[in-house]
């Protein structure tokens, strides 16, 4: 009979997802190979890269690139609402083992961590249950049910990595706290509006699903994204809120999705439908006609729009492996379309969407994208088609076709989004006196 972890899918997917999608293969596990300390090591000493795992009240766990390797990752998986969450904090540790106990103690001899499987008890010092923010209750000493040790196949075997892995977390993290905090300048609007607009294909229902996913915890595809990339899938103007699965709140911006633009005259987003969306007069679920825009005679068409309808932010979304191939009927729509996002003021960016190479385009701080890269050649051609600052031109992943987010590509996603918002307050700002002295500062609707 096959042995079976006691990690829910959800929780192992966790797990497999922050470490850089690895494999896990189950060496052991306590209450099917026995309690005892030489049954368990046996069962791992050579196996290479390994995550042990005790179940107590708490879900706690250590990886270790080999047996006498100084560096570990201490980790708890623990759900809180509808998602996994997994605090880590790397220490450098010396290991000791005895016939009965496994501890890890600290340069100067603290004891960190120690299991004896014998008695079936794990201690935690307080340190340790402060860091990887275990819940208030869990005590230092503590009952295990299970214990479980797996082969971890696919991670890269270099030092650093146990290092990268633990700051990736932690700032991406970071960014969904500041994210979550944020709130429009002035209150002069109660969710900032952001357009999406880009060529068929090229990845602008497939940023919202990323963006949902993320602050969701989990996939999601509420946004139909297709395979071809000359025929528009989205029909419709759809305006998205965002759910915040932790706090369950609505977030204070929302991402509108547009039908794609095309080389063809007559077909995809009718570049006279552009300064109707921008300034706020097109509703949601408005079907668009590729060969006729539409006019203030149609039924829904919102004839005083407010400043919360109109658009604060326009980004538009560009395939990184397709900026070459742009052809001169699509780089003329862009720059009339432009032109008309500069005239009416709106803040704008340039999303450059489907990167793989995440390690080469994150700096080591996070802190900004690295423009010295293989895209390097790209951004600056965006920059000369559209005027753009390189700055302003992020650069993204999506979150297409995969079970699980990737933690580095969320940070792509979090941080563009984290621009967008800060050059949208820019325009909030700068808006003249006489559109903003008879506003009343405004709280989202949804709360």
């Amino acid at each position: 009979m096959a042995v079976t972890t006691k990690l829910t899918w959800n929780e192992e997917a966790c797990l497999i997802n922050q470490l850089g999608n690895v494999s896990l293969s189950l060496l052991y596990k306590s209450s099917v190979h026995g309690y005892s300390m030489s049954d368990m090591l046996q069962r791992y000493t050579c196996e290479g890269p390994t995550i042990t795992i005790y179940f107590s009240n708490s879900i706690v766990g250590f990886l270790m690139l080999e047996r006498n390797h100084k560096q570990t990752i201490w980790f708890t998986l623990r759900k809180k609402k509808d998602i996994i969450e997994m605090p880590t904090l790397l220490l450098n540790t010396v290991l000791k083992t005895t016939t009965e106990e496994l501890s890890f103690l600290s340069y100067c001899g603290e004891t960190i961590f120690s299991v004896n499987l014998k008695a079936q008890l794990i201690f935690l010092n307080h340190m340790l249950n402060a860091k990887i923010r275990l819940p208030v209750n869990s005590c230092s000493r503590a009952n295990i049910s299970e214990c479980e040790v797996f082969r971890v196949e696919g991670i890269k075997d270099n030092r650093g990595y146990l290092k990268r892995i633990t700051e990736v977390t932690q700032y991406r993290n970071k960014l969904l706290s500041d994210l979550r905090a944020y709130k429009p300048y002035a209150d002069l609007v109660s969710e900032i509006r952001i357009l999406l607009l880009g060529p068929t294909g090229s990845g602008k229902s497939s940023f919202f699903n990323s963006v949902k996913s993320v602050f969701r915890g989990r996939p999601t595809q509420q946004a139909i994204v297709g395979s071809d990339s000359t025929t528009s899938i989205t029909e419709q103007y759809r305006i998205y809120s965002i759910k915040d699965g932790v706090h369950r709140q609505y977030l204070p911006f929302m991402l509108c999705d547009t039908m794609g633009l095309h080389d063809s005259e007559g077909g995809g987003l009718c570049v006279d439908d552009i300064p109707h969306i921008l300034k706020g007069c097109v509703p949601d679920r408005y079907q668009f006609d590729p060969c006729k825009p539409i006019t203030s005679k149609h039924p829904t068409y919102i004839k005083s729009p407010s400043l919360k309808d109109r658009v604060h932010c326009v980004a538009y979304v560009l395939d990184i492996n397709s900026i070459d191939n742009l052809s001169s009927t699509m780089v003329a729509k862009l720059k009339q379309i432009h032109k008309e996002v500069i005239t009416c003021g709106i803040a704008h960016v340039v999303l450059l969407t489907k990167v793989n190479n995440y390690d080469e385009v994150l700096q080591v701080n996070f802190l900004n994208v690295n423009k010295s890269t293989t895209s390097q050649k790209q951004v600056m051609n965006v920059s000369k088609i559209l005027g753009i600052p390189i700055f302003n031109i992020l650069i993204i992943g999506n979150h297409t076709s995969k079970w699980e987010s990737d933690p580095e590509e969320d940070i792509l996603v979090l941080s563009a989004l984290r621009q967008m918002l800060r050059v949208t307050d820019d325009f909030l700002e700068d808006l003249p006196k006489e559109e903003t002295s008879n506003l009343t500062p405004l709280r989202s609707a949804h709360q």
